[in-house]
C-alpha cells in the first residue's frame, strides 16, 4: 500500500507502524486540503493489513494541527435548519472516517491542538503531549458556535459531563498536565519522553495481529453507547471475528498442550511471554 502523494502532511514507513508529519504551510491550518488528504489516508489505510499503527505528529515545533479553515465556516447558513435537513460537516464525517480506520491511531502532540485540530486528535485512539509544549482549546463558545467536528459528542466520552462542559463552555487554553487531569489525553510526558514512549508502545503494537486489533477497537468503541447486556455481546461476537482470522486458537492449543500457564516464571514474566507468543503463527 503507497502513501504517498499527500499535501499536507508526509508519511513514513517502518515496518507496521505509519508515521504521519503534518506540515502545510505556517499553522497547518485544517482546511479543504487536509481535509482531502485525510480522505484519502483513510481509504487506503482500510485496506491495508499490513500497516498495524499511525502515529500522527507534526514538524511545527508550536503547532500540531490548527482549527478549522474560517474560510469553510464563513459561508454557513445563518438559518436554524430541522434536525432532518442537517448534514454533517466535512470535517466531521473526515474525523469519523479516520476514527473507523483498523489500525491502532495515536496523536503525538508537541504543540498547540485547538478547535479542530483538537478535534482531530480526540477521534485518534490513544493522545500523549509534550509538557511544555502542548495546549488545547475549544474556543467555538467564544465565537457563537459550538465544537463541530465531533468534540461536543466526543468529550464527554474522554472525560465526564461536567469536565466537558468546563472545557467546551471556558474557551481557555489547557496545558499537557491538565489535559492528563481532564482525560483528554493518555498520558503527558517530558519533552525528551515523549518520542520514546510513543515509538516503543507503536511498535509493540504492531506485533500483534492486524485483526485482533481491529476487533479490540470495533468491540470498545461500541460498548461505549450500549447497555452492558449489548456491549457483552458486541464483545462475544467481536471475539469470533478475531478467532475466525488470527492464529489465536493455534497459540492457546500449545499453551494448553505445554502447560505453560502453570508455570511461575512464566505468571510473572507475562510482559514478554506475550511477545514471545508472536513467532506462534
Amino acid at each position: 500500500m503507497k502513501y504517498a502523494g499527500f499535501t499536507t502532511f508526509t508519511t513514513e514507513q517502518n515496518g507496521g507502524v505509519l508515521t504521519v508529519t503534518f506540515d502545510f504551510g505556517s499553522v497547518n491550518v485544517q482546511g479543504q486540503e487536509m481535509l482531502a488528504d485525510l480522505n484519502s489516508l483513510a481509504m487506503r489505510l482500510e485496506r491495508d493489513r499490513n500497516t498495524k499503527v499511525v502515529v500522527f505528529q507534526s514538524a511545527n515545533p508550536e503547532i500540531w494541527v490548527c482549527h478549522y479553515d474560517t474560510e469553510l465556516l464563513k459561508d454557513m447558513s445563518t438559518e436554524a435548519v430541522s434536525r432532518e435537513e442537517a448534514q454533517l460537516l466535512d470535517l466531521q464525517a473526515v474525523c469519523e472516517r479516520i476514527s473507523k480506520v483498523p489500525q491502532a491511531t495515536i496523536a503525538k502532540l508537541e504543540g498547540f491542538a485547538r478547535g479542530g485540530g483538537h478535534e482531530l486528535a480526540l477521534a485518534l485512539d490513544m493522545r500523549f503531549a509534550a509538557r511544555g509544549k502542548y495546549k488545547f482549546m475549544q474556543m467555538e463558545v467564544g465565537m457563537g458556535i459550538l465544537p463541530c467536528g465531533g468534540g461536543a459528542s466526543r468529550m464527554a466520552r474522554q472525560t465526564s459531563l461536567g469536565k466537558a462542559l468546563e472545557i467546551i463552555l471556558s474557551a481557555q487554553d489547557y496545558d499537557a498536565d491538565d489535559a492528563e487531569r481532564l482525560g483528554t489525553i493518555n498520558k503527558a510526558l517530558d519533552p525528551d519522553e515523549i518520542g520514546p514512549y510513543v515509538d516503543a508502545l507503536a511498535n509493540r503494537i504492531a506485533q500483534f495481529p492486524a485483526e485482533s486489533i481491529n476487533a479490540c477497537k470495533k468491540a470498545v468503541y461500541e460498548s461505549i453507547d450500549k447497555p452492558i447486556d449489548d456491549a457483552l455481546n458486541a464483545e462475544a461476537y467481536w471475539l469470533y471475528q478475531a478467532t475466525s482470522k488470527t492464529p489465536a486458537i493455534k497459540r492457546f492449543t500449545i499453551a494448553d498442550e505445554q502447560r505453560l500457564e502453570h508455570d511461575i516464571e512464566n505468571q510473572r514474566n507475562w510482559g514478554d511471554l506475550v511477545m514471545k507468543v508472536q513467532e506462534i503463527n
